[in-house]
């Protein structure tokens, strides 16, 4: 019996990824560091915005303050927040229907590597607090997917939930080694990666419009 879906953020329920790229790379500017698209998809995606940084200037052998990488990350919020406001980040086909038609018969819950100023601007927008049970976030846990502390954290808030009847949404390896590392059974969608670098997952789709409750709980048999 399906007991719970946990659904990632950025490049599941909302195509951000290119606007958090375009973003970086603005913040990036002011230490003449600039990530090439292709660049930012293979190696930064998946990384919340601390590790992500970290990894930026170490790859371009530029040291970083504690207080430096903090002026970054504080920055880039505030333009991702703006940008959210605006709408400038669309929800993908299908994701919201998915979520609003699970929420009234089990648990669903947002992990994510972003921050939660990211991810509260759509929250409210669409009106997803009721169907929320909790939302894990950047600051939620001290380490980012691949690791499995952020779905690790949020099983924490379900009670009487086993990771191994509950599915994981995820559109990155890292997202998928996360969720896999902490139990749980992966549906990957290929809104970021095609399928040939999604082959971690239990199930792999081209849209959540394919995707119901009963597809999500035939992953767990």
């Amino acid at each position: 019996m399906l007991q719970a879906v946990i659904f990632d953020f950025d490049g599941v329920i909302v195509n951000s990824e290119p606007l958090h790229h375009a973003l970086f790379n603005r913040v990036l500017a002011e230490v003449s560091i600039e990530i090439p698209w292709e660049e930012y998809k293979k190696e930064f995606i998946g990384f919340d915005d601390r590790d992500a940084l970290r990894y930026a200037f170490k790859k371009h052998r530029k040291y970083i303050t504690r207080k430096k990488l903090q002026h970054f990350i504080d920055a880039k919020a505030l333009l991702v927040e703006t940008a959210m406001e605006r709408g400038e980040a669309a929800i993908f086909p299908g994701a919201l229907e998915l979520l609003r038609s699970i929420s009234p018969r089990v648990p669903v819950a947002i992990c994510s590597g972003a921050l939660r100023s990211d991810i509260m601007p759509i929250v409210e927008q669409h009106a997803l607090t009721a169907h929320l049970q909790h939302i894990v976030s950047a600051e939620d846990t001290p380490k980012s997917k691949p690791d499995p502390a952020p779905y690790l954290h949020t099983l924490s808030l379900l009670p009487q939930v086993e990771a191994t009847q509950t599915v994981a949404i995820e559109d990155t390896p890292a997202g998928i080694r996360s969720a896999k590392s902490a139990g749980l059974q992966v549906l990957a969608v290929t809104n970021s990666f095609p399928s040939s670098e999604l082959t971690e997952a239990d199930a792999i789709t081209d849209s959540l419009l394919h995707v119901n409750r009963k597809s999500l709980e035939d992953l767990i048999y």
